[in-house]
């Protein structure tokens, strides 16, 4: 009985897993010109890529206040 417990509860966490297939290496970063800070108080963002779906997109940077 606990031999049949034990498959079950394995079969029931084994049904939970999520494989992911591997991504391509990250991108090297894109150069951005950085624009003129807007006002005092901001600081900037680098640009930065991010997974989306099958594929790596290009976030670009901006200000953001402090």
């Amino acid at each position: 009985m606990k031999h049949v417990f034990s498959v079950a509860l394995l079969s029931v966490l084994l049904t939970a897993c999520v494989v992911e297939p591997a991504r391509p290496p990250r991108p090297e970063p894109l150069v951005e010109v950085v624009p003129v800070q807007p006002a005092p108080g901001y600081h900037w963002v680098k640009g930065h890529y991010r997974w989306e779906g099958n594929q790596w997109l290009w976030v670009r940077g901006h200000w953001a206040p402090n």
